[in-house]
């Protein structure tokens, strides 16, 4: 495999391999953070077994896909990522098996302290909330600064860990979908350790793009998506729950199908999305084929370093996301500091320089504009979202 680095500047080999896709001519796509494409083998090996699957409906399910191939798929998940086949059970997305984790986790008394940031995404904002309501603990929530660094998030943790004793639980985005800041996880959660307090991951944008092990990072509980990064159809995602952990989420509302013993207990039991699932064979192998989240990350890195270097010195422009490579990836947001309505230019941007971005709100920093470059992405589009912003600034 050569050099990611290098292969990174490679056009030729980023135009040939854009090739695998078909891409809609129009707009241009600044948003590639909300789920990414499939390529054009990956689209027909699901087409194909929607056929299946509609053309031998339950015979196939009842008595191949239940019994062996949803089993060897989720082994093949596994080894993607480098854990136990019992420490993962599907979902439909990574929300669903935050949620999951949330709701199920049973280390929890009245009076004890749940943390969440102004980062996190808002449905599990809204599960830790739910908490309080249902579980009588009460929900502590920080705000981080923008720009900041490394030494300031670990501190900021660090202070919230001391001042608040009666924290057992909180909530951490790997990759915060509203800036991009890629948090310290390894760090905060040795710290966390420290002072008795679990952590539910969430790792729905890191996944594909940001090289990790999860053991290293010292995480028991997490959610991803496998259609941002990873290359799958939609409806795909997974909860990990560290085996030796297993215990301290509960079966999800007496779940039954499964065995207290069994991970897949921790999800709700439903129908699956069956064809999507048996495509992933072949997502995975296009996802190492590339060179994984090596490979990827490079790139859309690459990509954001030449917008982000060429505007954040730029008057009228507010740069959100650091340049620390340890807190950066593909997604960076950005504002026009001389207006006051990011989402009108958002408009300006699609309306006058055919370019697709989006406002992200709910930050203590406040609205801001996401850009994130994705594996069909060119050099020439960046170069056209740099002229863009130098006009507009």
């Amino acid at each position: 495999m050569p050099d990611n680095t290098l292969r990174a500047h490679d056009e030729d080999f980023w135009e040939t391999f854009c090739g695998r896709y078909d891409l809609q001519s129009g707009p241009i796509n600044l948003e590639n953070g909300y789920f990414g494409r499939m390529s054009r083998t990956v689209v027909e090996e699901y087409q194909r077994n929607i056929e299946l699957i509609n053309n031998s409906n339950s015979i196939y399910v009842r008595q191949q896909f239940e019994q062996r191939d949803s089993l060897d798929i989720r082994a093949q998940l596994a080894e993607l990522i480098g854990v136990r086949a019992q420490s993962v059970a599907f979902t439909h997305n990574a929300t669903a098996g935050l949620q999951a984790l949330i709701r199920n986790y049973n280390q929890l008394q009245p009076g004890d302290q749940v943390l969440i940031s102004d980062l996190e995404y808002d449905t599990v904002k809204g599960a830790m909330r739910w908490l309080a309501r249902h579980r009588g603990v009460e929900v502590i929530e920080i705000e981080h600064a923008h720009p900041t660094s490394f030494d300031y998030l670990l501190a900021t943790y660090r202070e919230a860990f001391i001042r608040y004793p009666k924290l057992k639980l909180m909530a951490l985005t790997h990759v915060t979908h509203r800036t991009g800041l890629v948090m310290p996880v390894q760090a905060i959660a040795a710290q966390a350790k420290e002072h008795g307090v679990d952590i539910i991951l969430d790792g729905a944008h890191a996944l594909g793009q940001i090289e990790f092990d999860l053991e290293a990072l010292g995480i028991s509980f997490a959610a991803y998506n496998l259609h941002k990064w990873i290359g799958s159809p939609l409806t795909l995602g997974f909860l990990y729950i560290a085996p030796q952990r297993l215990a301290d989420i509960d079966p999800d509302m007496g779940e039954m199908h499964f065995p207290i013993s069994d991970i897949r207990s921790r999800v709700p039991y439903s129908t699956p999305n069956i064809p999507a699932l048996m495509t992933l064979p072949l997502v995975f192998e296009e996802h190492r084929s590339l060179g994984g989240a090596a490979a990827k990350g490079a790139r859309v890195n690459y990509l954001r370093n030449l917008w982000v270097s060429a505007v954040r010195n730029l008057p009228g422009i507010e740069v959100l996301t650091p340049d620390d490579p340890r807190l950066y990836c593909g997604i960076t947001a950005f504002r026009f500091t001389r207006h006051t309505d990011q989402q009108a230019m958002v408009e300006r941007l699609f309306d006058k320089y055919n370019l697709f971005t989006v406002v992200r709100t709910g930050a203590a920093c406040g609205p801001c504009i996401r850009i994130t470059s994705g594996l069909t992405t060119t050099v020439a589009d960046i170069e056209l979202l740099i002229g863009a912003l130098n006009e507009l600034r």
